[in-house]
């Protein structure tokens, strides 16, 4: 069996923001924010710690015990790799904000795998990033917000002949994106109960067309974000579960900036050009603002 390497090992892991318009489960973006984590093996027990994000004592904060979402994929990820430790330490330090949109559940569970496969010698030759992502999708349950948070940048992914794939594409380096963060969250499955079981055809046809057209705006042709940002298929239906929301996303987009509704919602994401000032200045009352740039890289260790 293959031998625990001597810890901690860190990793960091980017926010992203999943369908952006009309790429519904299909087009994530990785984003200027990142969560911290550490972990190391112990000779027993479970030791999980958690600053920023989810660390309320009050009854709001992600639990300290097995169920905890990152040790859920490192103990998955361990599986894969035919090992389990004796003991786990899992330190957090988040600063991605949870139930937003912004993609805390992937970022963790990215953050899980890979730190389990850095504390297994080897563990690049018993898991490779392709198992390791198949993993975090299988888990993530669909892979929009999992594929930027592992690999980075602009990424097209979805699931063919029972396996997750994953495409990269590149980003205009003229695009930057704020993110507004509503101060109250909405559960991803709440959001998703919304959506209608079916559609119109014309809708549909209108919403792949959008689709398609906004991999080319983010590719080398920002002017077309305004256009390729409209959705069909899920942002209005999500409306009754965040008023404010589609709100900001509307008249946003009245004034001629390219929001969308982040992932699930409740954060609304907005394309800019590099000087975002005048974006940062629409922030509602009470809502925070992140001016951030689309961030290259995915899932990094730092040792």
């Amino acid at each position: 069996m293959p031998p625990f390497v001597d810890g901690p090992v860190q990793v960091t892991v980017p926010a992203t923001s999943a369908n952006l318009g009309p790429g519904f489960d299909s087009l994530g973006l990785a984003l200027s924010l990142r969560d911290e984590l550490e972990a190391e093996v112990l000779p027993e027990g479970l030791v999980v710690e958690v600053e920023g994000a989810g660390a309320g004592s009050d009854g709001t904060g992600v639990p300290r015990d097995e169920s905890h979402l990152v040790v859920r994929s490192m103990r998955a990820a361990f599986a894969l790799m035919g090992e389990q430790p004796p003991g786990l330490r899992v330190s957090c330090r988040n600063v991605i904000p949870h139930a937003r949109g912004l993609g805390s559940s992937s970022a963790a569970i990215v953050a899980g795998v890979v730190l389990a496969r850095a504390l297994v010698a080897g563990g690049q030759l018993l898991a490779s990033d392709e198992a390791l992502f198949d993993l975090a999708a299988d888990l993530e349950g669909h892979p929009d917000n999992v594929a930027p948070a592992f690999y980075g940048g602009f990424v097209i992914s979805g699931r063919e002949d029972d396996r997750w794939y994953a495409v990269r594409a590149g980003v205009d380096p003229r695009i930057t994106a704020v993110a507004f963060v509503p101060p109250t969250g909405v559960e991803t499955k709440v959001a998703r109960g919304l959506l209608p079981d079916v559609v119109p055809h014309a809708d549909a046809a209108a919403n792949s067309g959008r689709a398609a057209l906004l991999v080319a705006a983010l590719t080398g042709q920002p002017e077309h974000l305004l256009a390729a940002t409209r959705d069909w298929l899920h942002q209005d239906q999500r409306e009754p579960a965040m008023p404010e929301t589609l709100a900001l996303v509307r008249r946003l987009r009245a004034d001629g900036v390219p929001a969308v509704v982040s992932g699930a919602g409740p954060t609304v994401l907005a394309f800019g050009a590099t000087d975002t000032s005048a974006l940062t200045a629409s922030c509602p009352d009470g809502w925070a603002c992140h001016d951030l740039a689309i961030e290259p890289d995915g899932a990094v260790l730092l040792t």
